[in-house]
This record gives C-alpha cells, structure tokens and sequence, in this order.
C-alpha cells in the first residue's frame, strides 16, 4: 500500500514511537496525538523535524477531532500497559481504553476517514486451548472480578468496536495482537526491564563469588514467546499496510511474535548470565489469574513475509546496554517503587 498522512494516538509509547519512525520510513507524513502519562517525548527525539507532536487526552473528543484534521488513515495505539497497572489502576485503564476506541472511532468517520489501525493484545485470549495460537481462537474475560482482566477486557471491547465500526464505516480496518514485545526503553514495569533492573542491582551488592538469589513471580515454569521491538514493527508494519481483510467485515487481524517458547525460570538465568554471575531462582506465589503459556501462531503474518531475525540472547543485550546506559531514568524507590516487585508477565 503507498504511503498517506496518519494520526497516530500514544505515538510516543514503545511501540507507538517504533511504529512512527517505520512509518516516516516509509514515506508517510505523521502526526502524533499523547499525553505523555505513558509515552516519553524522548524517543522521538531524533524525528522530532519529521513529525507533527501534539500533546492531549485521547478521552477528549474535541482533541482527537482536532488532531485528526487532513489525515486519511487513524492509527491507535494509546493505552496504558504495563502488568503492574492491571492490577492499579483498572478503572483507569478502561475508561481510557474504551474512550480511546470510541473516540478515535466517532471522529474517523466524523473526519471521513476510510483506514482504522489499532494495536490490540494476547491479553485478549488468556488461556488458550491451542498453543501456538491462531487469530481465529475464541476471546475471553475468565473472571470479571479480578483487576487483572481489566486490560484484556478493555481490548476486546476494542477489537469489538474497531470491527463492527469497519462493517459499517471503513475501507479497510486493522488489528494487530502483540506478544511480549521488548527492547530498549520499555518502561520499568514489565518482566525482562523488572529483571535487568534487579540483576543490575544485585550484581553490585552480592560478592562475586557468590551466587545470586533471584526471587520471580509463580514457580517459573509459566512461559512466554518474547519478540524483539525491531522484528515486532517489521511485522506490525506489514500486518498494518499490506494485511489481507476479510471480505464480510472488511477487517484484518494479525498475531505478530514469535513461536520461541521460553519459561520464566529460563529467562531469569539468561539475565543473570548477561552479568557473568550465576544464581538460584527463588519462587513465590504467582498473580491470581496468571497465564500459563502464552505463544502465537504466526502463520498468518510469516505469509506476508514476516520472518523474527533477532535471537532472545542478542535482544537481552541490546535491551541491557540501554538499561544501564540510562540508569538516570529509573524510578526512584522514594517515589514507591519496588525493583523486583513484577506483579505478572504480561
């Protein structure tokens, strides 16, 4: 598909800022709507004469009317990630995930705009009987009572929306489920920062010559399939500019990963082994509704020509060295924050 002029929502997020530069790339004019409750200006700093910033609530239709002035295609990815907010700030992540979608859906066609693209979740499908999973497994929220679903819950409602919005209104809409993405400047609340920032930690307070105890969430045997950012936007590009809809709904999902199955307890030693040191991992109680396993079927994407180049070990070290390099930026435990604290896995 060739290039247009996008409104991209929480464009300053991890994904949303990789997306951005992949799309300027690839020659399409861009503009930014965030807030900056998640996103950081700073990584867009070195496309901030390429692209157009405007800060505001993606709650506030009247900003997202405004933003969304001459673009033809509406991309949105604002939310609030992160496993530990899940469990936080539930109410808040709905109100914003639900007004999100809503918002950026009324003012599309408002504004006539024909392409919707939005960035859903694995979150959608928790624990799924198939595993690599399909796109075509069935959604689900296991427990409406546990603040955990909040996230998920608010994706479904999204993916909801997006699709029966695209029957009625769009060309073309869509989807595209993330699974464990992660790189350099992730945040400070999900799994592998939570364990390069306690690693790091530890390294320089237990001698040397002994072994490190490194405590985890659950008994470590839950796994994951981790993608690295730059395979992630590879294929979230695709999904986004080349992907196939769906003639009765006009609709396209992707599932964008990797099918590399790794257990917890594995990837807490390969941090540990980034800092040469060697350690016993410590179990405890795992998050009520924990997922088991979580990997992708990637068949769909891979068909587009997607195909993950960068090994987990070469991810880790490239995530590390920004870890480390950017200590600055941690939070600080005086503001209430716990290194080691990792609520889930995503």
């Amino acid at each position: 598909m060739s290039s247009g002029r996008a409104l991209v929502t929480g464009g300053s997020g991890f994904l949303g800022s990789a997306l951005v530069k992949k799309m300027l790339a690839g020659g399409w004019t861009v503009r930014v709507l965030d807030d900056y409750s998640r996103g950081r200006p700073r990584r867009l700093a070195d496309v901030e004469d390429d692209v157009e910033l405007v800060q505001g609530d993606v709650r506030d239709y009247e900003t997202v009317y405004k933003a969304a002035e001459g673009v033809d295609t509406m991309v949105h990815l604002a939310y609030i990630n992160g496993t530990e907010f899940f469990y936080q700030k539930p109410q808040l992540i709905l109100e914003v995930g639900v007004k999100g979608a809503l918002n950026t859906l009324d003012v599309a066609v408002a504004r006539g705009i024909r392409r919707y693209w939005t960035m859903s979740s694995s979150e959608v499908y928790q624990r799924a009987a198939v595993v690599p999973t399909p796109e075509e497994v069935s959604l689900a929220v296991p427990d409406v009572m546990n603040p955990r679903y909040s996230y998920g819950g608010g994706k479904i409602i999204s993916e909801l929306l997006a699709v029966n919005y695209g029957r009625a209104f769009f060309d073309s809409v869509a989807i595209v489920r993330p699974h464990n993405v992660y790189g350099a400047d992730m945040g400070f609340e999900h799994v592998i920062p939570q364990f390069l920032m306690r690693a790091t930690l530890l390294d320089e307070s237990v001698e040397q010559s002994q072994p490190l105890s490194f405590s985890i969430r659950g008994d470590g045997s839950q796994t994951r399939s981790f993608v690295f950012i730059d395979d992630f936007i590879e294929g979230c590009y695709l999904a986004f500019s080349q992907g196939t809809p769906a003639e009765e709904t006009g609709c396209s999902i992707y599932h964008v990963g990797t099918t590399e199955q790794l257990s917890i307890r594995e990837l807490a030693s390969q941090v540990m082994s980034l800092f040469g040191r060697e350690g016993v991992v410590v179990p405890s109680q795992a998050p009520s509704g924990e997922t088991d396993r979580r990997c992708p079927s990637i068949e769909k994407i891979a068909a587009l020509g997607y195909h993950p180049r960068v090994s987990l070990q070469e991810g880790l070290r490239q995530t590390k060295q920004w870890y480390i390099e950017n200590r600055h930026l941690w939070p600080s435990p005086d503001e209430g924050f716990v290194y080691g604290a990792d609520r889930g896995l995503g």
